[in-house]
């Protein structure tokens, strides 16, 4: 977060980076390169919101060994389209070519993404307290982490026989979100975690004060078949998998358990995951 200067100084401005990681490996692997372009934009944009903040424009580092235009263009085309998905400007990037740094046909991608918010509506830790309720939103299959577990599990056949869902695009949340932050009822949530690299254990616990833990009811959410299966062909302990993977939920968020009903209707897909608990800095699971 950067606070503005005056007369702007009732505003930070909000900024991430973020890639695709070895997600990219099954693009590759596939020759399919339309999506992922969506999950660089998502990975960002999705931090951004955790803030409360308003994207405003997104910028892509694309760096390979030797041009391809045609398929460079496949990756910008998916750019463009997490940026409209996000209300986000394109607002340029730069297309690096090394010779011989990259094997031929393999490419990487970075980005970076800035939002605006207004002071007043930070969501600060603060303001959590026990009992409030965790809410958590599906994702759309693993989005872009645990593709290095992946492959190690999977054979080469195995990963393109469920290659439409290892290559499935990070879903997008900032429409919903900020729409849900501008309503009344939306003052009630005071955290978000976007569930990436650090899994459960990790992202969530950033949202919360000293002294808070959180306590999470297994079962109380749909875990999508594909992480079943790389569980149990890689014979990978729950704590692993929660560690690794988002494991069907892309986003949490913290809320007062007195509103916790009207933001679940509004979201419509939102399901009760447990609650907040005051004591040791945990995730539990019951």
């Amino acid at each position: 977060m950067f606070p503005l200067p005056k007369p702007l100084n009732s505003y930070y401005l909000s900024g991430c980076c973020d890639g695709v990681g070895t997600k990219l490996k099954i693009a590759f692997l596939l020759d399919r390169h339309d999506t992922v372009g969506i999950d660089l934009v998502a990975m960002n944009v999705n931090d951004l919101i955790c803030t409360g903040a308003k994207p405003l424009f997104f910028l892509d580092y694309f760096a390979c060994g030797k041009l391809d235009v045609d398929l460079a263009e496949k990756v910008i085309l998916g750019i463009q389209k997490g940026c409209a998905e996000s209300n986000c400007a394109l607002l340029g990037g730069e297309t690096a070519e090394m010779p011989g740094f990259y094997k031929e046909g393999e490419y990487d991608l970075a980005g970076f993404a800035l939002g605006l918010l207004n002071k007043k509506s930070l969501l600060k830790k603060e303001r959590i307290k026990q009992g409030d309720c965790l809410l958590g939103i599906p994702s759309s299959g693993l989005h872009s982490n645990g593709y290095s577990l992946v492959r190690k599990v999977f054979s080469e056949d195995e990963l393109k026989k469920y290659g439409e869902e290892l290559i499935a695009p990070t879903k997008i949340y900032v429409k919903k979100i900020l729409s849900l932050l501008n309503k009344s009822f939306g003052k009630s949530v005071k955290g978000i975690a976007h569930v990436t690299g650090g899994g459960w254990y990790e992202n969530i616990l950033r949202v919360f004060p000293k002294g808070f833990g959180i306590q999470i009811k297994k079962g109380s959410w749909k875990i999508q078949e594909i992480f079943e299966r790389i569980q149990s062909q890689g014979n990978i302990s729950d704590q692993e998998m929660f560690r690794t993977f988002n494991m069907g939920i892309g986003l949490i968020l913290v809320v007062s358990k007195e509103q916790a009903s009207k933001v679940m209707d509004f979201l419509g897909n939102a399901v009760l995951l447990g609650e907040v608990k005051k004591g040791k800095e945990e995730v539990r699971f019951t």
